[in-house]
């Protein structure tokens, strides 16, 4: 690609403060970074263009999308833990799929789970590891070339699935030398989120150092999960006398670089606590309602002033990382508890991009198509059959988006200003050998079980 790039689409929905959509605009790319958005007056004035002009009309050019709750190790296992519940799910299922992988397996499952993200709009992600091999899925996403922050799950605790722990020592010495590897790295395209799995699985000692890691590494963050299903509950009631939340103010770790998943069961004091700490949520629709783990009350978090994002989780609860999937649900599911005008279509693209990136601790550089932030960016083609309408009327587009939209909508996708995916066709990563591949690992690793 050339050093300075010129993209004239047929609209750009930028996610600024103003929430802009600029018909017939431009924006220009320059060093992985946005030079310029133009407006179609700004763009007849740019010319001749010093670079390659690209007129990807009738395209429409947005942000890319920020899923910030992923678990790459496990998307081998798709199809492989469905209808149960989640404490199950990982017993019977999920946790020895997990001990059985080896670093291939790693390898593979976290490629497979990239080019899926990738083809549907996502570029950048927060994933939660494995105990094990977290190595190979750094080595994935340096190669998919996706935005990232990584970390391997913690487990010094398992009386779930006891084969897949570790002693604290070890997990905090391991996830120390993987920060030091990969926070920053690739001019900040990779960092690192420390990542104890839960309560239930991390002594209060592995919390505290864990969290405190995050003071040592600017930018790092918390990522675990919290509140997400009833058995669960009671069992965090059982060991700690008081909720997730409530017990993470008394170990000291919730502030603003706090991240947590799923956040179903929050009681009234745990919501003023993560307002009052700016720690963030990360919500799962579609993994809630497989899981059967319940609805999270997201509009009543978006009114309390609290910062919410969008993940797909893992695909074994989910069976596709699809974000336009999780918009779509994070819309509609709230709708029979708060009404129809509840989770309207902007809101929740929000969530999907500058709001994810708010909640990484990252939006001064992605999130919204600006000048200055990296060149993160997605080209839709509305004009599919099933959305021929939006097009000729910008106002409609976050519905025809967050409604309408798939990933067969998803013409091309660029990543710190390189193409990864351009005209429906990955240009990073070989999809008919994944394939290949995955299948082979997926045999091995079940006889590994047997």
């Amino acid at each position: 690609m050339a050093e300075r790039i010129l993209l004239r689409a047929s609209h750009i929905v930028t996610m600024d403060a103003q929430r802009r959509i600029i018909p017939d605009g431009a924006v220009v790319v320059h060093n992985r970074v946005i030079e310029r958005v133009l407006t179609s007056q700004e763009y007849e004035r740019m010319l001749p263009f010093e670079g390659d002009v690209l007129d990807v009309r009738p395209l429409v050019v947005i942000p890319g999308f920020v899923q910030t709750h992923i678990h790459l190790c496990q998307t081998l296992f798709r199809g492989l833990a469905d209808d149960l519940e989640l404490l199950d799910w990982l017993t019977l299922r999920i946790m020895p799929f997990e001990a059985a992988h080896n670093a291939s397996s790693m390898y593979v499952s976290a490629m497979i789970g990239l080019t899926e993200l990738v083809r549907s709009g996502t570029t950048t992600i927060m994933d939660m590891g494995s105990v094990h091999h977290e190595e190979e899925v750094i080595r994935a996403v340096t190669e998919s070339g996706m935005r990232a922050f990584v970390g391997k799950a913690m487990m010094d605790v398992n009386d779930l699935y006891p084969p897949l722990k570790e002693s604290t020592r070890a997990a905090l010495d391991t996830t120390r030398a993987f920060a030091e590897q990969t926070h920053g790295a690739d001019g900040g395209r990779l960092r690192y989120a420390v990542a104890p799995r839960f309560i239930l699985s991390c002594t209060d000692a592995l919390l505290r150092e864990a969290y405190e890691m995050t003071k040592a590494f600017p930018g790092m963050l918390f990522h675990t999960h919290a509140a997400e299903n009833r058995q669960e509950m009671e069992a965090v009631r059982k060991r700690c006398a008081m909720d997730n939340v409530e017990y993470f103010e008394v170990l000291g770790i919730l502030h603003h670089n706090t991240c947590l998943a799923h956040c179903i069961w929050l009681n009234d004091r745990e919501i003023e606590l993560m307002r009052t700490r700016d720690a963030k949520i990360l919500h799962c629709p579609s993994s809630n309602l497989k899981l059967g783990s319940g609805i999270a009350k997201i509009p009543l978090y978006h009114r309390r002033g609290i910062t919410v994002s969008l993940g797909a989780d893992g695909a074994p609860c989910n069976n596709t990382l699809d974000m336009f999937h999780e918009m779509r649900l994070a819309a509609l599911v709230q709708k029979p508890l708060y009404g129809p005008t509840a989770m309207d279509a902007r809101l929740v693209f929000e969530m999907a991009t500058v709001g994810g990136a708010t909640a990484l601790g990252i939006a001064h550089e992605v999130g919204s198509v600006e000048e200055g932030k990296k060149a993160d960016l997605v080209l839709l083609d509305l004009q599919r059959a099933w959305n021929p309408y939006a097009i000729n009327a910008h106002d409609d587009l976050f519905s025809a988006i967050v409604y309408s939209c798939t990933p067969e909508n998803v013409h091309s996708v660029m990543i710190d200003g390189t193409w990864v995916y351009r005209d429906r066709s990955h240009r990073t990563l070989d999809v008919e050998a994944l394939r290949a591949q995955a299948a082979i690992e997926l045999r091995k690793l079940l006889a590994r079980m047997a």
